[in-house]
């Protein structure tokens, strides 16, 4: 075997993906790092996952945010902003956040537009549009997959990184957007449960469908064929997502160094695992039909390095 593809599996067989909960395409992705970029990712996505899960808890347990608390977590998204833009520093864990942001120049951006879609959902209860769910995207998994893709591709050179040799929303847009998609049709169950929306709420009205419909599927009751129909419309949006990834992921391919292009094939490879999953004519839906096992997460990272062809950056 190719001694690279050996490390390659050496380092999976590392991970401990039976213990990886929360959002392990991208932590198993991020294994086949350098430490140093392994570890500036995952400071920059535990504090974003901060904010999130502020949001998503209050919503799980109040159905939505009234109106009175709206400002108070408004400026808890402020003041963690105002942290990022002014090298503010309050504890050891920003100090980290700010000294990774600065050595690997990730950009303000994300985080900034990322802090918007924190705001939006702090203000508003779903979606009325599809266009508006895409809109809050580029905040929302755009802006986190930009710094993925940022650190996939900075070069060092004469001992300082450098920017990627590609815009780095471009790239990240389509693979982030399919993820999205895959991952609101994936945990249409556990999100329902959480009192968490994201389909558009014409799109709804369209198909027959209510919102509290939506919530007894989400229960068990008797999908109907409208349900069936509004899956179909985001399995379809994914799916144009899904190919506009690949010719992106192509493009790039000479300009990342090896191991980090494999890291992106490896987390578009794990969502593709849950798309092809997703059966609209017979499907249930459920968390266990689409969630794969930790087997299969296993499985499919090995054949993604086994089929990995090492392509180096400007060959």
């Amino acid at each position: 075997m190719d001694p690279t593809k050996q490390i390659y599996l050496d380092i999976l067989n590392r991970i401990p993906i039976n213990q990886i909960q929360d959002h392990p395409n991208i932590l198993v992705a991020a294994c086949f790092w350098d430490d140093d970029r392994y570890q500036a990712a995952k400071t920059c996505y535990a504090f974003m996952r901060k904010i999130d899960d502020m949001i998503d808890n209050h919503k799980a347990t109040h159905q939505q945010i009234d109106v009175k608390d709206r400002d108070m977590f408004i400026r808890k998204v402020d003041d963690w902003l105002s942290l990022i833009k002014t090298n503010r520093i309050a504890n050891p864990f920003q100090r980290e956040l700010i000294s990774k942001i600065q050595l690997f120049r990730i950009p303000r951006w994300p985080i900034e537009n990322f802090a918007r879609s924190m705001v939006y959902d702090i203000q508003n209860d779903g979606f009325p549009t599809v266009q508006s769910f895409l809109n809050y995207s580029e905040g929302a998994t755009v802006a986190p997959s930009s710094i993925f893709v940022h650190l996939c591709g900075i070069r060092k050179v004469d001992g300082v990184w450098q920017d990627p040799l590609y815009d780095v929303k471009s790239v990240s847009t389509p693979c982030a957007v399919f993820s999205y998609l895959v991952h609101i049709i994936r945990d249409f169950q556990k999100d329902q449960l959480n009192n968490l929306s994201y389909f558009a709420d014409d799109r709804i009205l369209a198909n027959d469908l209510t919102r509290p419909m939506m919530r007894k599927m989400a229960e068990g009751a008797l999908l109907t064929d409208g349900f069936r129909n509004l899956m179909r419309e985001y399995y379809l949006l994914a799916d144009d997502y899904r190919q506009q990834t690949l010719n992106v992921l192509q493009q790039i391919s000479p300009l990342v160094e090896p191991r980090y292009y494999l890291s992106l094939l490896i987390i578009f490879n794990l969502y593709l695992m849950v798309f092809e999953r997703i059966d609209i004519q017979n499907g249930n839906f459920t968390a266990a039909e689409l969630n794969p096992t930790p087997l299969e997460i296993y499985d499919r990272v090995y054949s993604t390095i086994i089929g990995f062809q090492n392509r180096s950056p400007n060959n």
